[in-house]
C-alpha cells in the first residue's frame, strides 16, 4: 500500500512513485477582483512576471543595441530576456545590472548566459512547435529587487565579444542581427506558503523498502534478473512540487512520458551562486515560471533539481519514479531526465554535498530501470547541433549536458565531478 497520499489541489508526488498523479481539483467559484495593493500582495503572494520591451538605447551607438534604461519597478528576483524566434540565436552580450530592495544599493553590470536553446524541448515534438515557445537567454537569481536596467549588444557593437564559461570568447558574424521582439522579463517567484495536510517530502527508503515497494506496485520495473539480484539504490529524500510551492495552474494538466530512462544528463541552472538554501524554492519557482510563461514550455524543464547544499527537488510534473520526458538536453529528452544544480559552474566548484545528491539521485532512479552508473548506453539523437537526426550515440549513463549538445553546461567544474558522481552511484547500487 502507498505511504502517502496526494494532495487534493496541485501535483505532488507522494503518490506518484508508480501511479499516474490525479489531475488538480476543479477550482471553486470565482473570487471577486481586487485592485489597488490587495492586488499588488496577491501578486506577490502567488508569483508574477513583469515584461518590459527593449528599445534602441539612447546615444547608442549603432542598430546592434537594445536595452531598457534605470528604471524603478515590481519587485523581482529573476531576470531574463527572450525573443520571437525560438530558433534565432542571440550573438552578443546581455548585461543587467539591479538594485536590491533592501539596501537601495545598484549592482555591478552582471552577464546574462546567451545560448539557452540546448535546453529545450526535442525537435519536431509539439512541445517545440508551440506557438507559445520563445528564444531565450538563461535566467539569472538576482535577489529581491526593485529597480533594473538592462543593454543588449550584438557581436560586434561597440566591441562586445561572446565569452564561454573558461573566459574564451567565441566567434560569430560581426554583422549579425540581435533577435526580433527582445523583451526583459523580470519574475517575482511569490512567497512560500505552506499549508496544513499538504505532503511536502518523499521520504527517504532503504534500497530493499524501495524494491519491495516495487513489486508490490507492479510496475514492471524489475526484470527478473533484477529481481534476483537487484542493483536499485537507496530512495532519497525528494521535495515535492507542493514542497518548492509549484503554481500547479501555470503549466500544462497533462503529463507525456518516454519509455524509460537510460542516461541521466546534469546540467547547471546558470542563474549564479547568490543564493542560500533557504531560497532553493523561491530560485526553483522563477526558473519554473520563466520556462513556462517566459519561454512558452508546457512545464519546467528539468525532472528534478539539486541544490548546493544537497537537497533534492521533484521537477516536471508526473511522477518521480516514472520516466517524464523533460526539456532539458536538445535531442536527447527521450530515454532520459535530467538533473539540474542551481548554480553556475564553469569556474565555481560544485559543493561535496550536491554531486553526492546527484549520486544518490541516479543510484535509485537509474536503478529502477536496470542502468549502471559507471556504464555506457545508446540514445537516438533527436537532432541537435552535435549528432544528425536518427544516430545512435553512445554516452556515459550519466552524461553532463555537453556530451549530447556543443555547450558549456554543466560548467567545466561541475562536469569534472561527473566521475566522482559515478563511482558513488555504483557504490549505492551495490555494484
Amino acid at each position: 500500500m502507498l505511504r502517502f497520499l496526494a494532495s487534493s489541489i496541485g501535483v505532488t508526488c507522494a503518490a506518484a512513485l508508480a501511479l499516474p498523479l490525479a489531475a488538480p481539483a476543479a477550482a471553486g467559484s470565482a473570487a471577486p477582483p481586487t485592485t489597488g495593493r490587495t492586488a499588488q500582495a496577491e501578486a506577490y503572494a502567488s508569483g508574477s512576471t513583469q515584461s518590459l520591451p527593449l528599445v534602441p538605447l539612447a546615444g547608442d551607438r549603432g542598430p546592434g543595441e537594445q536595452g531598457v534604461s534605470r528604471r524603478d519597478v515590481r519587485h523581482f528576483s529573476l531576470v531574463g530576456v527572450v525573443w520571437d524566434d525560438p530558433d534565432a540565436e542571440l550573438h552578443g552580450r546581455v548585461q543587467v545590472r539591479t538594485r536590491a530592495t533592501a539596501t537601495g544599493t545598484w549592482s555591478g553590470w552582471q552577464e546574462l548566459e546567451t545560448h539557452n536553446a540546448d535546453h529545450a524541448a526535442d525537435p519536431g515534438t509539439p512541445e517545440s512547435t508551440s506557438v507559445r515557445v520563445r528564444g531565450a537567454t538563461a535566467p539569472l537569481w538576482v535577489g529581491e529587487s526593485d529597480g533594473v536596467e538592462v543593454r543588449v549588444r550584438a557581436e560586434g557593437a561597440a566591441g562586445a565579444r561572446a565569452q564561454s564559461d573558461d573566459g574564451a570568447g567565441s566567434a560569430a558574424p560581426a554583422t549579425s542581427p540581435l533577435p526580433t521582439g527582445l523583451r526583459l522579463e523580470l519574475v517575482n517567484p511569490g512567497e512560500d506558503i505552506p499549508r496544513a495536510g499538504d505532503a511536502t517530502e518523499i521520504p527517504a527508503l532503504s534500497s530493499a523498502e524501495t524494491e519491495r515497494e516495487l513489486l508490490a506496485l507492479g510496475t514492471g520495473a524489475l526484470t527478473e534478473q533484477q529481481k534476483a539480484k537487484p542493483h536499485i539504490g537507496p530512495r532519497p529524500s525528494i521535495v515535492t512540487r507542493r514542497g518548492w510551492g509549484a503554481n500547479e495552474k501555470l503549466r500544462e494538466k497533462k503529463f507525456v512520458y518516454t519509455k524509460k530512462v537510460k542516461v541521466a544528463f546534469v546540467h547547471h541552472s546558470a542563474t549564479g551562486n547568490n543564493y542560500r538554501c533557504s531560497q532553493a524554492p523561491s530560485v526553483i519557482r522563477s526558473i519554473y515560471r520563466y520556462h513556462v510563461k517566459s519561454m512558452g514550455w508546457r512545464d519546467i524543464g528539468y525532472n528534478f533539481v539539486v541544490d548546493k547544499c544537497g537537497k533534492i527537488y521533484e521537477g516536471r510534473a508526473g511522477g518521480v519514479a516514472k520516466p517524464v520526458l523533460g526539456a532539458h538536453t536538445l535531442g536527447f529528452n527521450s530515454n532520459s531526465m535530467g538533473i539540474a544544480v542551481l548554480g553556475t559552474y564553469g569556474s565555481k566548484k560544485p559543493s561535496s554535498a550536491a554531486v553526492k545528491a546527484i549520486a544518490r539521485l541516479t543510484a535509485w532512479k537509474l536503478g529502477l530501470h536496470g542502468m549502471n552508473p559507471r556504464g555506457k548506453t545508446y540514445l537516438k539523437s533527436g537532432g541537435g547541433n552535435l549528432y544528425r537526426k536518427g544516430k545512435k550515440v553512445r554516452l556515459n549513463v550519466i552524461s553532463g549536458h555537453r556530451d549530447g549538445f556543443a555547450t558549456s553546461c554543466p560548467g567545466r567544474k561541475l562536469y569534472g565531478k561527473l566521475g566522482t558522481a559515478r563511482k558513488t552511484a555504483a557504490k549505492y547500487q551495490g555494484r
